[in-house]
């Protein structure tokens, strides 16, 4: 079973900037597809953003232009930048991984973000 193991999380003022990080397990990071999602308490876990194996992206309408997802399949590890910070950033940032064929492989434990006003 893959682990996903995330860092970077912490608490920010408005208008800064953090960068997350998730490294994974196992052999197969290469040709998984990739993914941050964060939740609220008392709210649905929503997605942020997405990478394909081919390095295709996908964003938020929420995060887009300041939010930038990446990957380095030599560390198989995925990034996510995260710039411009506003206080309704605030919450746990997940990490997902899904195979090729879009299967749930795993999720990490997820990393606490807040921004302050």
């Amino acid at each position: 079973q893959v682990q996903l193991v995330e860092s970077g999380g912490g608490l920010v003022q408005a208008g800064g900037s953090l960068r997350l990080s998730c490294a994974a397990s196992g052999s197969i990071f290469g040709i998984a597809n990739m993914g941050w999602y964060r939740q609220v308490p008392g709210k649905q876990r929503e997605l942020v953003a997405t990478i394909t194996s081919g390095g295709s992206t996908n964003y938020a309408d929420s995060v887009k232009g300041r939010f930038i997802i990446s990957r380095d399949n030599g560390k198989n590890t995925v990034y996510l930048q995260m710039n411009s910070l506003k206080p309704e950033d605030t919450a746990v940032y997940y990490c997902k991984m899904d195979s090729a064929g879009g299967w749930l492989l795993g999720w990490g434990q997820g990393t606490q973000v807040a921004v302050s006003s």
